[in-house]
């Protein structure tokens, strides 16, 4: 029987081994053969597919739309029309939280620019500041 242990696996696809056991859970990785001593014996082609989730990951997509772009990438007669509306949703969903990402940071930008940052007997015009907006 070939094919590599869990361990080879985790250590050629850079991912931990209990990253594997989840990614098996939850369907992303089909579950393996098993050899006379019972380990798991993954083919080859399962570092690829983990290299491959763990890039969809760094790119922000969920499990749930990696195992959506697994099932597209599998099927040859998928239509790539389809693979790039998921990838422009992402890029819009990426341009909403940098949106807000940058309205925090504004916000923060203002609060300690009211902050001279000095130790005083008043109460810190940041903290004051931040118990407003949450009292509101």
């Amino acid at each position: 029987m070939n094919g590599l242990m869990i361990g080879s696996v985790a250590k050629l696809a850079k991912v931990n081994i209990e990253t594997m056991r989840y990614y098996e859970r939850r369907g992303l990785v089909p579950r393996p053969l098993r050899n006379a001593s019972n380990y798991r014996l993954y083919p080859i082609h399962t570092v690829d597919r983990v290299r491959f989730i763990k890039h969809a990951q760094e790119l922000g997509f969920t499990l749930k739309e990696i195992m959506e772009l697994l099932i597209l990438r599998v099927n040859r007669s998928a239509n790539s029309a389809e693979v790039r509306r998921r990838v422009q949703s992402k890029i819009e969903d990426i341009d909403v939280k940098i949106a807000s990402l940058r309205a925090k940071k504004d916000s923060l930008s203002k609060l300690v620019k009211k902050c001279s940052g000095m130790r005083g007997s008043s109460p810190c015009s940041i903290l004051a500041s931040m118990d407003l907006a949450a009292s509101r």
